[in-house]
């Protein structure tokens, strides 16, 4: 009796810095289909192979490559630590894994955000340190305080842990919160003009109606931020990671969102005018009702 055996596709051979792999086409160009990788084994180019063995060989981190197979393979991750986060991050950008990339930044956010610790000083005391010239707290934990409507312009919080602070209605005009740990802290009505936000960790921060002009937000985490009526004319925004944030009625005119993740943002009636949008994602972004007049869009995704 005959039997019908199915035949799989025939295997791509990697050879990473010199750990080999066995995969198929589909792995390498379903899941990510705008990488590197697809696009390099997508047909439509010439791919140098080993003329014995058939590799083909990239000249990458062998071992983090194991998490990127599983990645595309599977579509999760194993839990990591930063270092290992890190390192996986550098291979997701040579590869131009977008969703990767996006994965890898959030769950940094997540892990900088444990072991919330107590704060260090009082609402009195900070109070106190105000009324002197030069008002840093640098690294200081300042979580869970209420630091509402006080006067910290030019105040130092570089590296300072601030997560679920409330800073509503505060002034906080050209202060340093460059790499901040602030997950769930409050800035509604704050004003927050030409502020430094480098690096910073706002997950889930409350930033409604605050006056964001020229503050500078690169590399910022801000995945689940609201935004709300916020203003952010020509706040620099390049590689922030706004994903699900809440941009409703914001006003970015003239903002600059090169390389921002976009994915899941509501961006319903904001102003976009003359923002600098090239080649950013907004496939998966909410833009009813935004206004894009003048806005840079060369290579949008759309």
């Amino acid at each position: 009796m005959g039997s019908n055996i199915e035949c799989s596709p025939s295997p791509v051979l990697l050879n990473i810095g010199g750990k080999k792999y066995a995969t198929t086409v589909d792995t390498l160009t379903q899941r990510e289909p705008y990488s590197m990788l697809a696009a390099m084994f997508s047909g439509r180019h010439n791919v140098c192979r080993d003329s014995e063995t058939g590799m083909v060989f990239v000249d990458r981190d062998g071992k983090q490559f194991r998490h990127i197979l599983n990645w595309l393979r599977d579509g999760i991750l194993p839990t990591l630590t930063n270092v290992e986060y890190q390192e996986l991050l550098r291979e997701a950008e040579y590869y131009q894994l977008l969703e990767l990339i996006k994965y890898i930044k959030s769950n940094m956010c997540k892990k900088k955000g444990e072991d919330i610790l107590e704060a260090e000083l009082t609402r009195k005391e900070i109070i106190k340190i105000i009324q002197s010239s030069k008002i840093r707290f640098r690294g200081v934990n300042l979580s869970g305080l209420n630091l509402s409507k006080l006067d910290l312009t030019f105040v130092d919080l570089s590296f300072a842990c601030i997560r679920k602070t409330t800073f509503s209605r505060a002034n906080l005009h050209k202060a340093k919160l460059g790499d901040v740990e602030g997950e769930g802290s409050i800035f509604q009505d704050a004003i927050l003009r030409e502020c430094e936000f480098i690096g910073a960790n706002l997950t889930g921060a409350v930033l409604d109606g605050a006056n964001l002009q020229s503050a500078n937000l690169q590399d910022a985490c801000l995945v689940g931020c609201s935004f709300s009526e916020s203003d952010l004319r020509s706040a620099h925004l390049q590689n922030a990671n706004l994903s699900d944030a809440n941009l409703k009625g914001a006003n970015l005119e003239g903002a600059n969102l090169k390389g921002a993740k976009l994915s899941g943002a509501n961006l319903q009636s904001a102003n976009l005018q003359r923002a600098y949008l090239r080649d950013v994602d907004l496939r998966d972004t909410h833009m009813d009702g935004a206004k894009l007049g003048g806005a840079n869009l060369l290579g949008t995704i759309r």
